[in-house]
């Protein structure tokens, strides 16, 4: 055979593996059938494992071949750490933009909410379960590391600071936990000092359930402080709804009939930890109350309160405010 046959029969062989090739690459990299929409989790993953991994959930037909291309297109960067939408059926520039998009969620978390509330809340938006976060919120030793005060012995009820958080879908419970205690140690526990710090967050709780008017926080909290100091029953409804664990109106003759040490009206001092994650201006309210010779409160329709020295004028606030919530009503009707 001839040089030149010779030559143009390695290269109709180069030429017949390069078409053999491109149509493997193109077989292997086209999109699996059509399946649901999934969350995936990455932190420190490289693309050749993240790669991998969607061919396990069938995202891709063949990593390796993926891989192969990534390279050829210099698209195979490791995604970054965060949490990733695909769906089997995806072409591969669909697969490349979702592997550079990590998704972004803000969830909001409710001044004043308990633990379980959150842990709800949590769940519905897919973040973690809400039994991890319950149960990971009951052991404060986990997370002894992540800030410097000293944390409760039992639950972090009271220290999951409550904000508006970036919290992508499967994040999980720790690190929502985290990103809570890293926010109440800045805008909390590092302004105000570690002395006398859980008896403020208790009061604050309850503050936080009962003044829903700012200016009314300081004073509410002197009204705690007086009982105390009288050594009256603090008498706190949320207290109640707290040891019911549900967030309702509480009909006649209720909140005597919850046996709970969180139970104000049936126990006297403060209840045996927070109940719920007050915001800072309700602790700041609970470490300077206001100064003033109130005992009671009653809540009006605009949310804000009527206060009283003596048992008798909150009685009479009592019919007047009872007077306003029928007339609210029938308002509304």
């Amino acid at each position: 055979m001839s040089k030149v046959a010779k030559l143009l029969l390695g290269l109709f062989i180069g030429v017949a593996l390069a078409l053999a090739g491109i149509t493997w690459l193109n077989r292997e990299t086209s999109p699996t059938a059509p399946g649901k929409e999934f969350y995936i989790r990455w932190e420190g993953q490289s693309f050749n494992g993240a790669a991998k991994q969607l061919e396990e959930k069938g995202v891709l037909r063949n990593a390796r071949a993926f891989g192969l291309m990534a390279r050829i297109d210099n698209k195979n960067a490791a995604p970054a750490d965060g949490t990733y939408l695909f769906r089997p059926g995806m072409t591969s520039e669909e697969i490349h933009k979702s592997m550079r998009t990590p998704i972004k969620q803000m969830v909001r978390i409710p001044e004043g909410w308990w633990i379980s509330r959150v842990a709800a809340r949590l769940e519905e938006k897919n973040v973690c379960t809400a039994e991890e976060y319950i149960e990971l919120a009951s052991q404060p030793e986990k997370f002894k590391d992540v800030v410097s005060f000293k944390l409760p012995e039992k639950s972090l009820e009271g220290y999951l600071y409550p904000d508006t958080y970036e919290l992508p879908p499967e994040l999980g419970a720790e690190g929502v936990i985290r990103r809570q205690l890293q926010a109440f140690e800045k805008k909390v526990a590092s302004k105000i000092g570690e002395s006398d710090l859980h008896k403020a967050v208790i009061i604050g709780s309850m503050v936080e359930l009962e003044a829903a008017l700012e200016p009314e926080r300081a004073r509410v909290a002197g009204v705690i402080q007086n009982r105390i100091d009288r050594g009256m029953r603090l008498e706190i409804d949320a207290t109640v709804l707290y040891a019911l664990g549900e967030w309702k109106e509480l009909g006649p003759g209720v909140v005597r009939s919850v046996e709970s040490p969180y139970n104000t009206y049936l126990n006297a001092g403060l209840p045996p930890g927070p109940i719920g994650s007050p915001g800072a201006s309700s602790i700041l309210a609970a470490i300077q109350p206001e100064k003033h010779p109130y005992l009671f409160y009653v809540a009006r329709p605009d949310r804000s309160h009527i206060f009283s020295r003596t048992y008798s004028d909150h009685l009479a606030n009592i019919r007047k405010a009872r007077a306003e919530w029928r007339e609210a009503r029938q308002e509304g009707a």
